[in-house]
């Protein structure tokens, strides 16, 4: 049953996303789980205490907001398939947690602002995506932001939560969005939260690890479908230069991507006023361009029809054990 309602959500998802009128009168789930996680943070993270009272508040907040989000999923999702037609009731829920349309949205605006001959656009536009300080990017810095947001994102944001909708249903996919938004809320390296984001850190690491593997692979095979791209040179820069990267996962989408468009990601940046001399991912050109956003969002597309394709051979083969039992 996971793998059927895996498949309708991510085709419920790319078809209409989730509407922002939908957004303004209700919410979206991520941001409901962001006011819980905020909520512990406030109740839980005593600025007073020391590092391992920290980390101990910090397991207590994760383990709370796990128990939260899990009890009032399993709910939902119980209820769901109670209904007839319940399948599609539970993957219209599902599709919530899935990006595919808004990441594209997102990272074609930044392309259309470089086009259109502004930079201050499209650093506003980039800001919505990436962390990092945005306002002395220049063109090349713009393009290079948008395309390892696409990438980091393209796993986070897409194949991670499809593998684990796919696996567990819609329970694990919620749950893996706690661990997720736990980690961009709460999991960085900052005075604040280095001790009490430790544990949602570590964990979201764990989660996201077969799924960044799976994006790189799935980017090295979208450049063989893809003109501009290179799935050799894909592959080689994913194998060489993943593990440069500070996170455990972000480097196998992120290289991947580098190596297919023959430019160079990654580098240094700035968070916060803090200067990072982060790796460079890739052995190409630094000079990217809209184009290249353009070139990475058809690589990115191609490389999601690839992923609905493999669950829709997952359903279809699980339906057929299902059938023959």
């Amino acid at each position: 049953m996971a793998a059927p309602l895996a498949l309708l959500a991510m085709l419920v998802e790319l078809a209409v996303g989730y509407p922002a009128w939908l957004t303004a009168h209700i919410g979206h789930p991520v941001t409901w789980m962001g006011r819980l996680i905020g909520w512990l943070d406030r109740r839980l993270n005593d600025s007073a205490a020391g590092g391992e009272r920290r980390r101990r508040a910090g397991l207590m907040a994760l383990v709370l907001l796990l128990l939260i989000v899990g009890a009032c999923a399993l709910l939902l999702e119980t209820a769901l398939l109670l209904l007839p037609y319940g399948l599609f009731f539970a993957a219209l829920a599902a599709s919530t947690l899935i990006a595919q349309r808004s990441l594209y949205s997102h990272v074609a605006a930044v392309a259309e602002a470089l086009e259109n001959g502004s930079l201050r656009d499209a650093r506003d536009a980039v800001a919505q995506i990436v962390g990092r300080d945005t306002t002395e990017l220049d063109e090349a810095g713009i393009a290079r932001a948008a395309i390892e947001s696409l990438a980091e994102n393209f796993s986070d944001g897409v194949v991670s939560p499809v593998i684990w909708l796919g696996l567990t249903g819609l329970t694990g996919g919620a749950l893996y969005k706690a661990i997720n938004t736990a980690d961009s809320m709460i999991g960085h390296r900052s005075e604040r939260y280095e001790d009490f984001g430790r544990a949602s850190a570590k964990l979201d690491d764990a989660v996201n690890l077969p799924g960044a593997r799976l994006s790189g692979l799935l980017l090295v095979a979208a450049a063989a479908l893809t003109k501009e791209a290179s799935p050799g040179r894909a592959w080689t820069a994913m194998r060489r230069d993943a593990a440069k990267h500070a996170s455990p996962n972000a480097g196998y989408p992120e290289a991947a991507m580098a190596g297919a468009l023959g430019v160079v990601l990654g580098g240094p940046r700035t968070y916060a006023g803090s200067h990072t001399d982060g790796p460079w991912l890739g052995d190409g050109r630094r000079t990217a361009t809209a184009q290249d956003i353009r070139a990475a969002l058809r690589l990115y597309a191609r490389a999601d029809a690839v992923l609905i394709a493999l669950v829709a051979i997952a359903a279809v083969l699980g339906m057929i054990f299902n059938a023959t039992r």
